[in-house]
């Protein structure tokens, strides 16, 4: 027995060929065909292959039988002592579905695009002129300015002025080195001489205090 996984509406579904399943709904009126490309898993009874997410080469083909609204939920919300109560009902919409058959194609052959061949662009071989045009052509490209400046002699150059000497130095070396001063002769000290000849004077001795007793008057007179 074959089967296939399908994806659809952000859920998945096993399916086989006569199964009927319920979906979310898809636009589609009632009596339609559908087809579901988006194909997981296929297996045919014993070998199974798996897309990578999807496989190309499998698809799921379908009749709408119905649609319509499931049954009403009730969704309630309240906040303890605060007085806060919200009631509300919800039915959600789906499609009823039957699974009419499973086929497998054959993936088709990828064209390979032709490849484009590049024209060869061959260079213009270039012709060796004769030696004389050459030599015209160096001549005729010789500037003006050159030949002049060939014909013209070189201009010596000027030599170098000769620098002066200065004139302090040559003042300098005329005249004579200034004699120098004897130094002036030392005197020997007069005093020192006078001191010699002295004699060492005594030292007088030194005056001899004397102390003066004062009579204490006694007491029995």
């Amino acid at each position: 027995m074959k089967y296939a996984v399908i994806k659809t509406g952000g859920k998945q579904y096993r399916v086989s060929e006569g199964d009927m399943i319920s979906v979310e709904k898809i636009n589609a009126e009632v009596s339609s065909k559908v087809e579901f490309d988006k194909v997981l898993l296929y297996s045919d009874g014993g070998d199974f292959e798996a897309g990578t997410p999807y496989l190309d080469s499998v698809t799921v083909k379908g009749s709408v039988i119905d649609a319509g609204k499931n049954k009403k939920v009730i969704i309630f919300k309240y906040n303890a002592k605060k007085g806060y109560r919200k009631k509300q009902g919800h039915r959600q919409p789906y499609t009823m579905i039957q699974i009419d058959a499973i086929e497998k194609r054959k993936a088709a052959a990828k064209k390979e695009a032709p490849v484009k061949e590049e024209p060869v662009k061959e260079e213009p071989v270039k012709e060796e002129a004769p030696v004389i045009a050459e030599a015209a052509a160096v001549e005729k490209k010789v500037p003006v300015r050159k030949a002049a400046a060939a014909d013209k002699p070189e201009t010596e150059k000027k030599p170098a002025a000769e620098k002066k000497p200065a004139a302090k130095k040559a003042a300098a070396t005329d005249k004579p080195e200034a004699e120098k001063k004897p130094a002036a002769e030392k005197k020997p000290a007069a005093k020192k001489a006078a001191d010699a000849d002295k004699p060492e004077t005594e030292k007088k001795p030194a005056a001899k205090r004397t102390t003066v007793k004062k009579e204490v008057p006694s007491s029995g007179e």
